[in-house]
C-alpha cells in the first residue's frame, strides 16, 4: 500500500509540474513497480531538470516495458520521444535508429495513428540540422497535418514553428513570421507538453532574434520567463531564457545586467550539455565587453566561444578593428561574406561588414552591402533592421562627403532606434548626425549632437565611443591642435594610412596631408612615428 501511495504522489507531483518531487519519487522507487508511463514521466522530469543521461535511460525502459506488454503504439511513442532527445543532443545516428525501429513496429498497424506524426519530428530536425530544407519543409507539412487530424497541439505547434524558420531561411520573411505567430497561438493555449512548449518558445524567440525583431523577442522572452518561473526546479530552457533576456538588456543599454544573464546562460547550458549554445552566450558577452571598452575580456570571451565550436563573428572582426587591426578585420569580413549562407545568417553580418569596409576604404563594396541590407529590412519590416539599413546608407554617404544626403537617413534611423529603446544605437546615430553637421559647416548643431551622444555613451559605460566623442568636442589641446587635427593624429597613432584616414573622417587625401603637415609643425616632429609617440605620451590613444 505504501508503494502505491508513493507512486500516486509522484504522479500528482508530475501533474502539478513539481519536477524535482516527481523525479525524486520516481527515481527512488523500485523499477519493478513502475509501469511504462511512469518511466515516461521519469524521463520527462529528468530532461527538464537537465539530466540527459537519466532521461535517455528512462525512455529506453519505457520503450521496453510497453513493448513487452504488447502495447506497440505506446512503445513507438517512447521511441519517438527518445529520438527527439537524442537529436537535440547531437546523436543523430542513434536517433535515426530509434525512428527506424518505431517505423518498423508500426508497419503492421493497419490504422494511421498519431505516433507516425511524432516519429516525423526527429526526422524533421535531422533534415534541418543537415541543411536539407526542402525535405524539412515537406516533413513539417506532414507533422502539421498529423497535428490537425488528431488534435495533437504538440505536433501542430512544432510543425508550424519549423515551417516558420524554414520560410525565413529561404527568404520568405513575411510568411515565416506569420507562421511563427500562428505557432505561438497554439503555445499560448497552454495545452502543450512541457518539453515541446519549451523548445517551441526558444525556437520562436531565436528566429526573431536572428532578424533583429526586438519587439517580438521582448514579448515572447517575457512569456518564456513567466513560463519558466512557474516551474522553480526547471533547468532545461532556462539557459536560453537567460541568453534572450541578456540580448534584450544589451539592446536597451543595461550592459551589466546583460553580462550577468549571459553568465547565467553559460552556466545553465553547460549543465545541460549544450556547448554550442554556451558558445553563443560567450559571444554575446564578448560583444557587450567590446562596446564597453574591455577589449581583453572581450577577446577572452570570443576565444571561449570558439572553443565551444561557435564562431563569434562578426564581433571578433569588430574587435580587431577596434584594436587597429583593420587588415585582419577586413580579411575576416571578406571570408565571411564569401561563404554560402541563407539570407538570415548573411544579413546578420552586413551592419558590421559595412563599418569595417568603410574603415578600410572600400566604400563601393560597403554601399552594395548597405543596399542588400535595405532589401532584407524591407522583407522583414521590423524597426531595428530598417534602422540598421538607414544607418549603413548614411555611413556610406558620409564617407563620400555627402552630409546633406546622409542626414535624412540618420533622422529616420534615430526615430526607429528610439521606438526600440536602443540607447547605444541612438548615441551612434546622434554622433553621426554631429559629424554630418560639422561637414556641412554647422558647428553649433554639431556640438549639440556630439555632446548628447557623448553624455549618453558615458551613461551607458561605452568608454571607447565616449573617448572618441570627447576628442571631437575638444577645440584644441596642449599641442595647440584643432579638433580635426586631433582626429587625424589619433588615427595616425593607430597606424592608419592617409587613404584610410580620409575615408574614416570623410576628407580628401590632400586635406589629410595638409592636416598632417600642420600637426608636425605644431608638435615639432618630423614623422608619423614622432606624432604617434606624442599621442601615446599624452594618453590620446
Amino acid at each position: 500500500m505504501g508503494v502505491v501511495d508513493d507512486l500516486a504522489q509522484a504522479r500528482e507531483a508530475y501533474e502539478r509540474r513539481d519536477w524535482m518531487a516527481a523525479y525524486t519519487a520516481l527515481s527512488g522507487a523500485d523499477p519493478a513497480a513502475l509501469d511504462g508511463e511512469d518511466f515516461v514521466r521519469l524521463a520527462m522530469t529528468a530532461d527538464l531538470l537537465g539530466r540527459h543521461n537519466d532521461c535517455v535511460q528512462a525512455l529506453q525502459r519505457a520503450y521496453r516495458v510497453h513493448h513487452d506488454a504488447g502495447d506497440v503504439v505506446a512503445a513507438v511513442r517512447s521511441a519517438a520521444w527518445l529520438a527527439m532527445t537524442l537529436v537535440f543532443s547531437g546523436e543523430t545516428s542513434v536517433a535515426g535508429g530509434w525512428v527506424g525501429r518505431g517505423e518498423r513496429l508500426l508497419a503492421d498497424t493497419p490504422d494511421d495513428v498519431v505516433e507516425r506524426g511524432f516519429l516525423r519530428c526527429p526526422r524533421l530536425l535531422g533534415h534541418i540540422f543537415a541543411g536539407e530544407f526542402e525535405a524539412a519543409w515537406a516533413t513539417a507539412e506532414e507533422v502539421v497535418d498529423y497535428g490537425a487530424r488528431f488534435g495533437e497541439d504538440d505536433l501542430t505547434a512544432f510543425g508550424l514553428c519549423s515551417q516558420g524558420r524554414l520560410a525565413m531561411y529561404s527568404g520568405r520573411m513575411a510568411d515565416g513570421l506569420r507562421l511563427l505567430d500562428e505557432s505561438m497561438v497554439v503555445v499560448a493555449s497552454g495545452d502543450l507538453s512541457p518539453v515541446f512548449a519549451g523548445h517551441i518558445y526558444c525556437t520562436l524567440i531565436e528566429g526573431c532574434q536572428e532578424v533583429s525583431d526586438y519587439g517580438r523577442v521582448a514579448e515572447w522572452t517575457a512569456a518564456l520567463h513567466a513560463w519558466c518561473a512557474t516551474q522553480p526546479d526547471l533547468v532545461l530552457f532556462t539557459g536560453q531564457c537567460a541568453v534572450h533576456r541578456g540580448q534584450i538588456m544589451r539592446v536597451q543599454g543595461f550592459w551589466t545586467a546583460a553580462i550577468e544573464e549571459f553568465d547565467r546562460a553559460h552556466e545553465r547550458y553547460l549543465r545541460t550539455d549544450m556547448p554550442a549554445a554556451a558558445g553563443l552566450a560567450m559571444a554575446e558577452r564578448g560583444d557587450v565587453l567590446r562596446l564597453s571598452g574591455d577589449l581583453d575580456a572581450a577577446e577572452a570571451s570570443y576565444a571561449q566561444a570558439g572553443e565551444y565550436g561557435f564562431e563569434p563573428q562578426p564581433g571578433l572582426a569588430q574587435l580587431w578593428h577596434a584594436r587597429g587591426r583593420t587588415a585582419a578585420a577586413l580579411a575576416a569580413v571578406h571570408r565571411l561574406l564569401a561563404e554560402p549562407r541563407d539570407p538570415v545568417h548573411r544579413a546578420q553580418l552586413l551592419p558590421g561588414a559595412v563599418e569595417i569596409l568603410l574603415a578600410a576604404g572600400e566604400r563601393d563594396e560597403a554601399g552594395r552591402l548597405a543596399e542588400e541590407l535595405a532589401g532584407f529590412a524591407d522583407e522583414v519590416g521590423c524597426a531595428a533592421l530598417r534602422a540598421m539599413a538607414e544607418y549603413a546608407h548614411a555611413s556610406v554617404l558620409l564617407a563620400g562627403g555627402e552630409g546633406a544626403l546622409a542626414l535624412p537617413r540618420l533622422r529616420k534611423a534615430l526615430a526607429l532606434w528610439g521606438t526600440v529603446g536602443a540607447r547605444y544605437e541612438v548615441a551612434r546615430c546622434r554622433a553621426l548626425v554631429g559629424r554630418a553637421c560639422r561637414l556641412l559647416g554647422d558647428e553649433e548643431s554639431a556640438r549639440i549632437e556630439l555632446t548628447a551622444a557623448r553624455d549618453l555613451c558615458r551613461e551607458l559605460g561605452a568608454r571607447p565611443a565616449e573617448g572618441e566623442l570627447t576628442r571631437l568636442l575638444e577645440p584644441a589641446n596642449a599641442g595647440g591642435l584643432t579638433a580635426r587635427e586631433m582626429e587625424v593624429l589619433c588615427l595616425v597613432a593607430k597606424g592608419r594610412s592617409n587613404p584610410e584616414i580620409a575615408v574614416a573622417l570623410v576628407l580628401s587625401e590632400k586635406t589629410v596631408a595638409r592636416h598632417l603637415s600642420n600637426i608636425f609643425a605644431k608638435l615639432d616632429v618630423t614623422s608619423r612615428t614622432g606624432a604617434a609617440a606624442w599621442a601615446f605620451h599624452h594618453d590620446l590613444v
